[in-house]
């Protein structure tokens, strides 16, 4: 081998040498920017990794922010219904009470009212009472008098035919001469008045031999008794008393024994 090959030799081998010096560079350059993509990706893949899980964050941030304003929304509305139903409970008790204190004073008017009227009746009856009192005063007054009036007058009346008795006994004591007849003609006067004041409810009181009695006898004197028996009794009666019904018109005068 001559010189010129040898030169040929050596400058294909180090053609061979840079070209392979220049493969392994590209090689490198392919492996290292293979790399880089692979990183990038890795670096892509990882922010997107990231971007999701801060856009999966944000959406849970937004979920529970979401859910506390409408917890917040719903304890506000919450509050306001009770507070709106704790005005309505007041609202309410305020027209209950109003309402109470109305009905307990339409009560206290219709008692007042009914007071009143209670009051005009007792009043309007006591002026009642008042005047048929006067006017039964008045008729019984007046009707008092007429009876005094027409009780003396029927007395007297019924004493006209004892009168007209008398006057014929007069007369018959100066013309006759027989006193047996005068006698019993005196006798028959007596009987007759005496039957008269009977219907008049006048009656003789017994007080003869009957034990003293100051409700109906008035002892004018005493006088030893004539026995054991008449002591304390009319002996005597001076004077006849007399009933007019169960009243005592006159007591009678008696001599009493002791």
């Amino acid at each position: 081998m001559n010189s010129e090959e040898k030169k040929q030799t050596q400058a294909g081998q180090q053609d061979s040498s840079k070209q392979q010096q220049m493969n392994q560079q590209q090689e490198k350059e392919q492996q290292q920017q293979a790399k880089d993509q692979q990183d990038t990706a890795q670096r892509d893949e990882q922010a997107s990794g990231q971007q999701q899980e801060n856009h999966d964050h944000q959406e849970d941030q937004e979920v529970k922010q979401d859910q506390a304003e409408k917890q917040q929304e719903k304890e506000q509305d919450d509050s306001q219904q009770e507070e709106q139903q704790k005005e309505n409970k007041q609202e309410e008790g305020k027209k209950k009470k109003k309402k109470k204190e109305e009905k307990e004073k339409k009560k206290e008017e219709a008692a007042e009212k009914s007071d009143r009227e209670k009051l005009a009746e007792l009043q309007d009856r006591y002026l009642r009472l008042q005047a048929e009192y006067d006017n039964y005063r008045k008729r019984t007054l007046k009707e008092k008098m007429e009876l005094t009036r027409s009780a003396g007058e029927d007395i007297l009346k019924g004493l006209l035919p004892v009168m007209d008795d008398f006057e014929r006994a007069l007369q018959s004591i100066d013309e006759t001469e027989n006193a047996e007849a005068l006698k019993d003609g005196v006798h028959l006067i007596y009987n007759k008045f005496r039957e008269f004041l009977k219907q008049q409810g006048v009656q003789e009181m017994e007080s003869q031999d009957q034990e003293f009695d100051t409700d109906r006898h008035e002892a004018i004197s005493k006088v030893p008794a004539t026995s054991e028996d008449m002591k304390g009794k009319v002996v005597d009666v001076v004077q006849t008393g007399y009933f007019l019904n169960d009243k005592v018109l006159r007591y009678a005068k008696v001599v009493v024994g002791e």
